[in-house]
């Protein structure tokens, strides 16, 4: 339990009537981790209002001169491109303005997802040298754009206005854009600047609804009022995937948007829950992150990207058949190549440390036939089983030596790219614990070397020092509805609300079994005082991973508490974090 820091003691019983206040005192308990106290903070986090909660779009910097120049276009049968971002933030955000021009009757535009591989992030000049050709006249970009000064000075100057809708993190010199919708930009008075690329491009949908439905445009369809908030299934995808923080506006977002996801009409999401097995019904930020998200990104990862929007964005019963069935397919080959990636990278560990050469303080290797888009997948995996921060390239598919890279939870990757010798890297970015390069070819024959130099010249304030934070302490009679309705009051969970994670302590498994095509699930069956039968899992774990449980000692479980809606009623588990 060393690693982990116990944030409430365990709550005395006999201080509780029922079991009704206790798990109020619980959830008091929750919301004070959170920060969240006083009676109207506490009404608004757990009581999200769409009408109270969101904000006036036109509070963004510019949306005023892109709501005149998007109806400009539309008045003038322009030729539109909408330019995204080939993930589960941009993707999404694609769907909402394209749903927008159908319902608005206009048809002169087109959806423009750029190849992960040969294309890469953000605009690209062969793109625009394409649109200039085919007469475009309005480039809109969604969850990108903002960095790509040089892309947008050169399409501006040969006739196309590009409006920058985007949510990255502006460089000090912004783009010469005919507009730029960004809450992080210099100048911006948006009250909240944590949305999410698709979020922003929603708020656009909102400020041009707004302008329509005041009268101060015609257009050739009619459209209810509120009907933007069907297009929150998207909004809601994207807040959850892209994993920014879910407060304030994200939470309004997330929340609504799961709302909308259960009832959603889009038959390419509702073949793709069929065939996964999700209950649309009970809908969950679980069944978005592993679910949903794996496929709209395996389709950028492993084919092409407009798969995924033409899955979300189909209203046509056959064709979403077809993509939900192709998504689900090469998201289970992707699968199968990362978990091959896995293997050969722990093949080649294991016969270094056979040859007298074991790893030193970082993880570096690849192959030319690797896919640089499923190299953080693997890079994960070996930076959580070796427990040291991994750097993987490949190349396939790929002009330049791409890599990903994961922390160890404790080294700060940016800060160690940093220390890396000058030109050796060609670029690099990312956050303390993930993080992506590329690497110069000459350079390559070295890397690991220039790596294990950098490791050396880290300090004190390159390594994150952090304990995992256990909300409570509850015991297995605690669990049952009236526990699990009171979680979910302060769902949904992602990034800067995070799930509630628990102890379990004195804990004798009556089972333990593996689960599973492949038997590489573990699966434990508890049973409470009261003679509940209760199931723990973990995904991807073996007993063999756990030393704990070859011992006769009792257990502690760290566990999430979640509903699982596999079987043919819900029922509340277990998901295992640790077993100590």
């Amino acid at each position: 339990m060393d690693k982990y820091e116990i944030l409430s003691p365990l709550l005395d019983k006999g201080d509780f009537e029922n079991s009704a206040l206790e798990h109020q005192h619980i959830l008091a308990q929750l919301l004070s981790h959170r920060g969240i106290e006083g009676k109207d903070t506490i009404d608004t986090f757990l009581n999200p209002d769409y009408e109270r909660d969101t904000h006036d779009p036109f509070l963004l910097k510019d949306m005023e001169k892109v709501v005149k120049r998007i109806l400009e276009a539309v008045s003038k049968g322009e030729k539109i491109v909408i330019y995204s971002d080939y993930d589960t933030d941009g993707i999404p955000g694609a769907v909402v303005l394209h749903d927008f021009f159908v319902k608005i009757g206009y048809t002169h535009f087109t959806n423009y997802i750029p190849h992960r591989n040969r294309e890469g992030f953000g605009l690209n000049t062969a793109a625009i040298e394409g649109f200039i050709e085919n007469k475009v006249s309005l480039l809109i970009t969604i969850d990108c754009g903002i960095a790509n000064k040089e892309e947008v000075a050169y399409a501006m100057e040969n006739g196309v206005d590009v409006i920058i809708t985007d949510h990255h993190l502006p460089p000090q010199e912004v783009p010469p854009a005919y507009a730029i919708v960004n809450p992080k930009q210099t100048g911006c008075d948006y009250p909240f600047k944590d949305l999410c690329g698709a979020a922003v491009v929603y708020k656009v949908v909102q400020a041009l609804l707004r302008e329509i439905q005041n009268k101060n445009f015609k257009i050739q369809n009619e459209i209810p009022e509120g009907w933007e908030k069907w297009l929150l299934d998207m909004v809601g995808i994207a807040t959850i995937s892209d994993m920014v923080p879910l407060v304030g506006e994200n939470r309004v977002f997330a929340r609504y948007g799961l709302l909308v996801l259960r009832k959603s009409p889009r038959p390419g999401l509702q073949h793709l829950l069929k065939i996964t097995r999700t209950s649309q019904k009970h809908l969950t930020e679980t069944d978005v992150g592993f679910t949903i998200g794996p496929r709209i990104n395996a389709a950028s990862r492993m084919d092409k990207p407009e798969d995924a929007f033409f899955l979300l964005s189909t209203k046509n019963l056959q064709d979403a058949g077809k993509y939900a069935t192709h998504l689900d397919t090469i998201n289970n080959e992707r699968k199968g190549l990362v978990a091959s990636m896995v293997k050969e990278a722990k093949k080649k560990i294991e016969m270094r440390e056979e040859e007298g050469n074991p790893l030193g303080p970082v993880i570096v290797m690849g192959n030319p036939h690797w896919k640089p888009s499923l190299l953080g997948l693997v890079s994960n995996t070996l930076s959580e089983t070796y427990k040291k921060p991994s750097f993987l390239w490949g190349r396939e598919g790929s002009v330049s030596i791409k890599g990903s890279c994961r922390s160890d939870g404790v080294i700060h990757l940016v800060h160690l790219m940093n220390y890396v010798k000058e030109g050796v890297l060609t670029e690099f970015g990312g956050h303390a614990f993930s993080g992506g390069f590329s690497v110069a070819d000459d350079a390559i024959h070295y890397l690991e070397e220039a790596f294990i130099e950098a490791h050396t010249l880290l300090g004190p304030d390159d390594v994150i020092e952090k304990k995992t934070e256990i909300n409570a302490e509850i015991s297995l009679d605690d669990l049952g509805w009236p526990f699990y309705d009171m979680l979910e009051r302060l769902s949904p969970f992602g990034v800067g609300n995070e799930q509630p994670l628990f102890v379990i302590k004195n804990v004798f498994p009556e089972r333990v079994e593996v689960f599973g095509k492949q038997k590489n699930h573990l699966k434990l069956v508890l049973s409470s005082t009261g003679g509940k039968k209760i199931t723990a899992i973990s995904f991807f774990k073996t007993p063999d991973d756990y030393t704990a449980l070859g011992k006769k000692n009792p257990l502690s479980l760290i566990v999430y508490v979640e509903k699982s809606t596999f079987g043919y009623s819900p029922e509340i588990r277990l998901r295992i974090v640790d077993i100590v």
